[in-house]
C-alpha cells in the first residue's frame, strides 16, 4: 500500500466544496481544512504508484476550485504507540 499526503491550495470560496469533492474520490481516505501555506491536506492511499500517479493529476487536480497541489509520498509511519514500544524493547521487568 502506497500512502501519500496531498497538499492543496484551493480558491478560498471553494474549500469546502472542493473537500467534499475530493474526499468523495477513491483512494481519498480523509481531507482536512487547514490555516497556513496550504487550504487542504489529502490523505490517499492506493495500491499502485500508476494509482497515485492517475488520481493526484487526473482527479484531484481536476476539482473545480483546486489551484495547486504537492505530492509527498511517505516511506514509513510512526505512532507514539511505536515509538513506545521501540524503547521499551528490552525492559521486561523481572
Amino acid at each position: 500500500m502506497i500512502n501519500a499526503i496531498v497538499l492543496i491550495q484551493a480558491a478560498a470560496e471553494s474549500i469546502p466544496d472542493a473537500a467534499q469533492t475530493i474526499a468523495e474520490i477513491e483512494g481519498v481516505t480523509e481531507v482536512y481544512s487547514c490555516a497556513g501555506d496550504v487550504d487542504l491536506i489529502a490523505i490517499v492511499k492506493v495500491a499502485r504508484h500508476e494509482d497515485l500517479a492517475e488520481l493526484v493529476p487526473g482527479h484531484i487536480s481536476k476539482v473545480p476550485g483546486v489551484l495547486n497541489t504537492d505530492t509527498h509520498i511517505s516511506f514509513r509511519s510512526y505512532s507514539k504507540r511505536d515509538t513506545e514500544a521501540a524503547f521499551s524493547i528490552g525492559l521486561e521487568e523481572g
